[in-house]
């Protein structure tokens, strides 16, 4: 009990300005958060889905907004270890999840054919579908503002277009849900921190074909890695430069795009030059 305190209380203490207070105002920025809503909070069991359960439980207890939460957690196949590491933290922590069993990382198993493009559809989905059968409107989802940065450069540099990841979506598959994403602007940096300080050890990568990543080492290879790097570099350069990229996409200037698309179509400068 007494370390269930003193790691929830560091969020409110001593790491206030940078989770708790980030927390806070991304959730009344993007309007995340109504009265009324039943939310199913998907806790992977990584730090990143970990530490938003446990802010949106706190956030919870407050009552404003007045809203429900069910602290959702899909076991897509994991091994004992990584399954028992999930069921601990979540005691540790105070947080009541509910558990349920898929056959993901089998039926990814026998696939050679963007395995980790599948098995992120496939989770997804099922926990759309879980979350409207225990009567939720919302799914919270743990990307933090690094998940922003990164995909907004991964789709400029091997997408060739300008697309960011969005705060909050409305679900293309299962009317009326939405997707909410509450730790938004809060870096991962400071998220390890807080890991650190309370000397917390979560699962990171848990398929089969990555295991050996599954407490803390690199998944290596991929390019988020690389995104991960080059920011890294560029962040010598100028301190601020994840948060220009990240702040970019709140500052789009329209008259000085050439083309852009929307629900309507493709729209180009000249249109109303």
């Amino acid at each position: 009990m007494e370390r269930y305190k003193a790691v929830e209380e560091s969020i409110v203490t001593a790491f206030r300005e940078t989770l708790w207070e980030k927390f806070t105002a991304g959730v009344e920025q993007y309007a995340l958060i109504q009265d009324g809503d039943k939310i199913a909070v998907c806790v992977s069991g990584g730090k990143d889905s970990m530490l938003t359960a446990k802010c949106v439980q706190m956030l919870q207890r407050l009552g404003k907004p007045r809203f429900d939460a069910v602290f959702l957690v899909m076991n897509p196949g994991y091994n004992d270890i990584n399954r028992q590491t999930v069921t601990d933290n979540a005691q540790l922590l105070h947080l009541p999840i509910h558990m349920f069993e898929t056959r993901i990382f089998d039926i990814v198993a026998g696939t050679d054919r963007s395995p980790c493009y599948l098995c992120a559809k496939m989770r997804r989905g099922y926990l759309y579908g879980k979350a409207r059968e225990l009567g939720c409107n919302k799914i919270a989802l743990g990307h933090h503002f690094d998940d922003v940065v990164e995909t907004t450069l991964m789709s400029m540099l091997y997408s060739g277009e300008v697309k960011t990841m969005m705060p909050k979506l409305h679900s293309a598959n299962f009317g009326g849900m939405e997707l909410i994403r509450p730790i938004y602007a809060v870096k991962e940096a400071d998220i390890l921190r807080w890991k650190s300080a309370n000397d917390l050890t979560f699962i990171q990568c848990a398929c089969r074909f990555t295991e050996n990543c599954a407490f803390g080492g690199s998944g290596g290879g991929t390019k988020r890695e690389e995104m991960k790097t080059l920011i890294k570099r560029l962040r010598r350069l100028d301190s601020r430069i994840d948060e220009n990229i990240f702040e970019s996409t709140h500052n789009v200037a329209l008259d000085s795009v050439i083309g852009y698309r929307d629900r309507a179509g493709r729209h180009c400068f000249l249109d109303a030059y």
